[in-house]
């Protein structure tokens, strides 16, 4: 038998099996948080894992398509009271890459493009493409991005269940199975995933794949054209995928090198958490909005894995993709920008 399907199954099998332990535990989103501690376990020990940078093409249409099934008429209609809440990120976004890019700079002795991407509260392939137009270090920024994402995630569901009393809503309690939906809903629900994916695209969006589908099945699900969300064994299986993608990332990595460089990205994750939670507060008492919702939309994590943490959490999560979508853009536009100033002054 060939190595590389060895290691395919192998890989599925280590996520599967993380993902039904953290399920059993009641972790939040764990069928995502699992494979990915799971395989970043596996990782960093030495053990050949599968990358899988084929099979997120169909894990982030249906996550979207699932993201959009949650899009209310009353979503809408609190849009204005989102809007406010949205005018908080600019000022976050600069508070949190000021810190970080200190912090990164004085403690973890980066070059300064190097600390100016590792320190954005941006997306991980984002920040490496651009950082990397610019001189950074990619490897650096690749990996600081990954254990931020990876942090954020497990601090921001411990915070929820210790200090907010909020415990992970069960996704998957109203079970639908594959052959549960119509053919018209089927169809409406596919083609949303597939139309989905060149709309996001050609829109610019970040994570079309994701985003593009969002958009379409929110469509669908406000005019009432379908009333279900993706058969609950597809959404499983798409979390699962996320997570080994997240955790295979850390193949190849010396353990000095991990250890480095977990330590200086759980220091600058807890940085950005804390100025978080300041905003999440100002923002809540400025709007009325939750702060169990805020807190979740300015929360540093990745988009997509926010989002999904969102519904785990039973949480407003068309508002949380909303706010990180806006936050990465800032991010991405801007950071070059800020960084072409400073070294022109420099």
């Amino acid at each position: 038998m060939n190595v590389r399907p060895v290691i395919l199954l192998r890989t599925l099998g280590i996520g599967i099996a993380a993902g039904l332990a953290a399920h059993g535990m009641g972790m939040p989103l764990a069928w995502m948080l699992g494979p990915m501690i799971g395989i970043t376990c596996v990782a960093t020990a030495g053990l050949p894992v599968f990358q899988p940078n084929v099979l997120p093409a169909f894990a982030l249409p249906v996550v979207g398509v699932m993201l959009g099934s949650r899009v209310t008429a009353e979503l809408l209609a609190n849009a204005a009271n989102f809007a406010a809440a949205l005018l908080f990120l600019v000022p976050f976004v600069i508070c949190c890459a000021g810190l970080s890019y200190l912090f990164y700079r004085r403690v973890g002795k980066f070059d300064p493009a190097t600390a100016f991407f590792a320190g954005m509260p941006g997306g991980l392939n984002d920040m490496v493409i651009l950082g990397g137009e610019m001189g950074a270090d990619e490897k650096r920024i690749s990996l600081a991005h990954a254990v931020r994402i990876l942090l954020v995630i497990g601090l921001v569901a411990a915070y929820f269940g210790v200090f907010l009393d909020v415990r992970s809503s069960d996704m998957n309690a109203n079970w639908l199975p594959v052959l549960g939906l119509s053919v018209k809903d089927a169809a409406l629900l596919a083609g949303a995933a597939l139309i989905g994916i060149p709309l996001g695209r050609a829109l610019r969006l970040p994570a079309p794949q994701m985003l593009g589908p969002m958009i379409l099945s929110g469509i669908l699900h406000v005019t009432e054209l379908v009333t279900v969300p993706p058969p609950t064994l597809l959404v499983i299986a798409a979390q699962i995928v996320l997570g080994i993608r997240i955790g295979a990332r850390f193949a190849g990595v010396s353990y000095r090198f991990v250890a480095t460089n977990l330590a200086l990205g759980t220091v600058s994750s807890v940085i950005m958490i804390g100025v978080a939670l300041v905003f999440a507060a100002l923002a809540s008492r400025a709007t009325g909005i939750d702060i169990a919702q805020t807190f979740l939309a300015y929360s540093p994590g990745g988009l997509i894995e926010m989002s999904l943490l969102a519904l785990a959490l039973g949480q407003e999560a068309a508002f949380v993709t909303l706010a990180h979508v806006v936050r990465i853009v800032l991010v991405i536009f801007g950071a070059p920008v800020a960084l072409r100033i400073w070294r022109s002054k420099g």
